[in-house]
């Protein structure tokens, strides 16, 4: 992953170079492979780079076309960034890089604000037109790569992550009583526009936002998911489920492995990881790196899955890593652990993830694991008895599964100041 962060300023104050410094130095372990600053007048663009994708100089960001007039910063993954710089070529334009990050630039420059359409992937991205002055952020249709918004005097921040932002300084810091209210309901979960501090919000997912010279802005829905059933699909049969199904995995599995680097597998043993690492040995190629983690057992409560992954990555044939995690390292690398979030995250397996990752860089950049299954295919505890509920669609029956607590209940955790409506 990269960091982007950025300022527009909506009079005639230059952008803060130093803010923005701020903001990109705190975003170090987003993009520990190079950084850059792009500032003129009143706007200025901030970039950590993870190389990925276009490993040469040529790709360095924030990236500047002259020529077009636009510079970009962006963190994320273009899939079918070949394809679009085909289309784009035969179109007349030229390219002075082999990477996605240019393929956006070109696409702004022939399609406007409708080139997020165009684009298959996970990706934040802020674009600056130098003769308009004008500014478009766009992030992907699901939200997997964030952007936080932050109002100050006269302008607008915005970044990868809330930290950055704090970093930036003049941050309304106060709590946001309502995202205070979704965080302890919705399983520590503060959906977007809001965060737990009300001096930043977020982007929505499938939205872009465009700010102009004099301070105006709009906000676009390009996507949203829908929940109906379309009638073309209501006869489907089980076994073309099953068919389509596995159909979109592989096509899934195959887009994320659009990359420069190797990419490895993090394999629990579990369904959904044994499943990835499937569908890459069958594609075929070199060896796949795969990664377990495990911890102390607490009574008869065993702490690894090793002896499932091990078998799934014999059966495979992996490079498989094992990396076991005492108590005594457990503690001490908590702050750590914190530190690197850029909200609050309330889960028994966020250090485990911290401490796999650190061993995992050590062998590869990017991988891929079974995280997202279980809100795909319903593997959560709170489905099963929301779909024996007499009426599962009703936001009674949701709520009664799924909150973790009810308002009385949250009224009784958190200060009095806090304990108002229920927002949730």
């Amino acid at each position: 992953m990269c960091g982007i962060c950025g300022e527009v300023r909506f009079g005639d104050r230059s952008a803060d170079v130093g803010a923005l410094t701020r903001m990109t130095s705190a975003m170090a372990a987003r993009g520990p492979d190079g950084w850059g600053l792009v500032a003129r007048e009143r706007i200025g663009l901030g970039h950590r780079r993870l190389c990925i994708i276009d490993l040469t100089e040529h790709a360095q960001q924030p990236m500047v076309d002259a020529q077009l007039g636009l510079s970009i910063a962006f963190n994320g993954a273009i899939y079918n960034y070949r394809e679009l710089r085909e289309r784009l070529q035969h179109k007349g334009y030229t390219f002075f890089s082999n990477g996605d990050t240019e393929v956006i630039l070109k696409a702004y420059a022939e399609w406007g604000e409708r080139c997020v359409e165009q684009l298959y992937g996970m990706f934040a991205f802020a674009i600056w037109e130098r003769d308009s002055g004008r500014v478009f952020l766009a992030r992907d249709r699901l939200g997997i790569k964030p952007l936080y918004l932050a109002p100050i005097e006269k302008g607008l921040r915005f970044s990868s992550s809330l930290p950055a932002l704090l970093a930036g300084g003049g941050i309304d810091t106060a709590i946001d009583p309502i995202g205070l209210h979704h965080y302890m309901t919705l399983h520590a979960v503060v959906p977007a526009p809001r965060t737990v501090l009300r001096g930043v919000k977020k982007l929505e997912p499938g939205t872009t936002l465009t700010i102009d010279a004099d301070g105006s802005q709009r906000s676009r829905r390009y996507w949203d998911v829908s929940f109906e059933t379309p009638a073309s699909e209501r006869n489907t049969s089980p076994a073309e489920w099953q068919e389509r199904s596995l159909a979109g995995l592989r096509r899934a599995v195959e887009r994320r492995m659009v990359a420069d680097v190797p990419v490895g597998v993090l394999l629990s043993g579990g369904f959904d990881s044994s499943l990835i690492v499937a569908l890459l040995a069958e594609r075929g190629g070199s060896p796949i790196e795969t990664f377990s983690i495990g911890f102390e057992a607490v009574g008869d409560q065993e702490g690894d899955e090793f002896y499932y992954s091990d078998l799934v990555a014999e059966h495979y044939g992996t490079r498989h890593h094992k990396l076991f995690i005492g108590s005594d390292q457990t503690l001490p690398n908590l702050p750590g652990c914190i530190a690197a979030m850029s909200e609050p995250m309330v889960s028994h397996d966020v250090i485990g993830f911290y401490l796999l990752s650190q061993e995992v860089r050590k062998h590869v950049k990017v991988v891929q694991s079974g995280q997202g299954a279980d809100e795909i295919f319903a593997g959560y505890r709170w489905y099963p008895p929301l779909l024996a509920d007499p009426n599962p669609d009703s936001v009674a029956a949701y709520k009664s599964w799924f909150f973790d607590r009810t308002h009385a209940q949250y009224g009784e955790a958190v200060a009095a100041t806090f304990a108002r409506e229920d927002y949730t």
